[in-house]
């Protein structure tokens, strides 16, 4: 008779917890535009939205307050998250910083392997503008940024950058849907597009690379 071995623990699955989903929920609907920046998130609603009860709908709303997308408020419930003007274009500043410091520091790029992960975002957001998917578009928006700064290969950098897009996420998807709303969608995958085309190419330095970052990015949808 066969052994039969039993599956270690690390071996299990594991399932989405209640508070995963409901994270995954709120996030999506937020930044696709089902919600407004400063829009009331209504507990009552939301649990019989869900079909969950009150605990883990706060710790879904807690979570998602960490990641910059819910304002919460003791006693006075959650909103979405909005931002000033002012503060909006200091993040951005802060942003296009970064992500000049990282081309700086990551180029030449004598591996073109190491832009596959760049590449498979800009696939990734093609293929959500045709099907007209703005959650999916705003996601690999954002991953290609995280990308195109991992390519610096820099912890540190990587971690500073993510904390400043964690603050803009609902902008820049907002920027885009609004975009998209004008028929302007493919603009974005083009503009993308360009700027990974001048990172491909061989022997690119990092001056002709900073020039297209700087003329790649449009907010005229969020001034």
């Amino acid at each position: 008779m066969e052994n039969v071995v039993a599956p270690s623990e690390t071996d299990a699955l594991e399932t989405p917890s209640l508070v995963d989903l409901a994270v995954a929920r709120l996030r999506a609907d937020i930044l696709s535009g089902g919600t407004e920046p400063g829009e009331r998130l209504i507990e009552e609603q939301l649990t019989r939205r869900f079909g969950i009860s009150r605990a883990p709908l706060r710790e879904a709303l807690r979570l998602l307050a960490q990641q910059g997308l819910i304002d919460h408020f003791p006693r006075r419930g959650a909103r979405v998250a909005t931002l000033t003007d002012a503060d909006l274009q200091q993040l951005y500043g802060v942003r296009d910083v970064l992500e000049r410091y990282a081309v700086e520091q990551a180029f030449p790029i004598d591996d073109p392997r190491r832009l596959v992960a760049l590449h498979a975002e800009l696939d990734a957001m093609r293929v959500a503008d045709d099907v007209g998917d703005r959650f999916a578009m705003a996601e690999a928006h954002r991953r290609f940024h995280i990308a195109l700064v991992g390519l610096a290969d820099n912890r540190q950098l990587a971690w500073v950058h993510e904390s400043v897009l964690v603050k803009t996420q609902l902008y820049m998807a907002i920027n885009l849907r609004r975009e998209a709303d004008t028929g302007h969608g493919a603009d974005n995958v083009a503009r993308h597009r360009r700027l990974f085309d001048a990172i491909a190419v061989s022997g690119a330095d990092a001056d002709t690379i900073v020039a297209e970052l700087a003329s790649h990015g449009a907010r005229q949808y969020i001034s």
